[in-house]
């Protein structure tokens, strides 16, 4: 089992790892609340938002560091519709609905061109960042961009890229670094970012930019928006799916499946 789940949200266990029982209004109401006490000077830290998903489980369970990252976070929300199903199957509360990135960055993008809420975009390649911006500007007219930069750095360039976040004055700072390194650069430095929200977000800029197109709607809907990717995306992905996937299934099955059937026999009248 993993850490506790002293968190800003309500959590419960999946497969091992905790997740947030949280709605996207849920979402934008909490992210609203803390940019509000961020202006107010109520808010001691950022809140660190991360994602959890097939892939993300995996990890949790073979990677002490990438474990300790995620049980960091303030917020681990169900950005994989897999999360939502395994928690119907065993966890001790289903997960009530998939908050995928892809979707919630609109989301908040358009709470945020209508509540004067700023965004940094921080990760991937200069075309894919600079163009992911162009698209949240053409589509969420009012929305303040307060900076961006490229996924590509070295640790020499951090404390640089920490003072421009902190400079523009940006409320929430999306992450798109690829797992694990942008849990484990939210992890290190989200307590020098003076920011309402960070939030990990993976490959958003991509979808954002148009790289990567969406699974069909009844693929997302039957969970197998990983399949699509895997067959439409960067050929990486193949060899990633074809063993997470599967583990993180396995993991499931052992942490909560199985576990229903253990308490049973162990709380069984002798």
């Amino acid at each position: 089992m993993g850490g506790d789940l002293s968190k800003r949200v309500h959590h419960i266990f999946v497969g091992g790892m905790p997740v947030a029982d949280v709605s996207e209004r849920d979402l934008l109401e909490a992210m609203a609340s803390d940019i509000e006490r961020l202006r107010l000077g109520e808010l001691p830290q950022a809140v660190s938002v991360m994602d959890s998903n097939g892939q993300a489980l995996s990890l949790y369970a073979s990677d002490p560091n990438f474990r300790k990252a995620i049980d960091s976070a303030d917020i681990i929300h169900a950005d994989g519709q897999f999360i939502v199903w395994a928690s119907r199957l065993g966890a001790a509360e289903p997960v009530s609905e998939r908050t995928a990135t892809t979707d919630f960055i609109h989301a908040a993008a358009a709470k945020a061109a209508s509540s004067e809420f700023s965004f940094y975009l921080l990760g991937s390649t200069e075309r894919v960042n600079a163009r992911a911006v162009d698209k949240l500007r053409d589509s969420y007219p009012g929305l303040r961009i307060a900076g961006r930069r490229n996924g590509y750095f070295d640790e020499a360039e951090v404390d640089g890229i920490i003072e421009d976040i902190n400079a523009s004055g940006a409320d929430v700072v999306w992450v798109g670094l690829g797992k694990p390194r942008e849990q484990f650069f939210v992890e290190t430095y989200k307590h020098r970012i003076d920011t309402a929200w960070i939030v990990t977000c993976g490959g958003c800029f991509n979808f954002l930019a148009g790289d990567y197109v969406r699974a069909p709607v009844w693929m997302q809907r039957w969970g197998l928006e990983w399949l699509h990717r895997m067959a439409t995306g960067p050929g990486h992905l193949i060899g990633r799916y074809l063993y997470t996937i599967p583990h993180a299934i396995g993991l499931v099955i052992w942490n909560d499946i199985l576990r229903i059937g253990r308490t049973t026999r162990e709380n069984r009248p002798t």
